[in-house]
């Protein structure tokens, strides 16, 4: 059967996720490419053939989004798969036509097709862009659940940043952590993290009566 040409539009995070879930190792489909916007400097480059795997020995380019419509025609996509956020549903639509006006299907992928298999319960911390506060609720959840005498771990898609073989794996305990693995941070979301804390101080005790109903 001939494989499905496909192009995954991201920003160098829940594209790869994506990937890496869906389409590694998956024989049906063959992507020829990813586009890249929201963060500079990601494009021009290439998923590196370490992360994508055996059916793609030479890595997989990434291309600036800009550049889609000419991708759809010279790869002959057959359909293209929206996978990142912050942004309005318009948008998102004025995407759906220009990739359908190109000859390609659009693509966006569900919950079933994505999520991580797990033995072990699960709390998912989500938000509609980036700076609503992910992080210090997933601070405030593992406190919750750490004094309910439960080990947590918290996990997160791929970032772009530095060599995406070397940070294949990372993994977080201490501070000296953070700069093992040449962590970046975004300090124009500090304060939006600060203010977010202290909402979540007065919630605490609606957010400590829902986690304890799920465990």
């Amino acid at each position: 059967m001939k494989r499905r040409k496909t192009i995954i539009m991201g920003a160098a995070g829940r594209d790869f996720h994506n990937f890496n879930v869906f389409y590694k190792d998956n024989e049906d489909y063959e992507v020829a490419a990813f586009t890249a916007t929201q963060i500079p400097n990601i494009d021009d480059r290439k998923y590196p053939s370490e992360l994508a795997g055996r059916l793609y020995p030479d890595g997989i380019p990434i291309y600036d989004e800009k550049e889609l419509t000419g991708l759809i025609k010279e790869y002959m996509i057959d359909e293209v798969v929206f996978s990142y956020s912050d942004v309005s549903h318009e948008y998102v639509m004025h995407k759906a036509s220009e990739v359908q006006a190109a000859g390609a299907s659009f693509v966006i992928m569900g919950a079933e097709q994505t999520m991580l298999k797990s033995m072990v319960p699960v709390i998912a911390v989500c938000a509609v862009r980036t700076g609503c506060g992910k992080s210090a609720a997933t601070r405030r959840i593992c406190r919750i659940v750490k004094e309910a005498g439960k080990r947590v771990v918290a996990i997160r898609h791929p970032m772009p940043y530095g060599d995406l073989v070397k940070q294949k794996v990372q993994r977080f305990e201490t501070f000296e952590d953070l700069t093992l693995h040449d962590c970046t941070i975004e300090i124009a979301l500090l304060k939006k993290w600060r203010n977010m804390n202290l909402i979540l101080s007065r919630e605490q005790s609606s957010m400590q009566v829902l986690i304890t109903k799920l465990f």
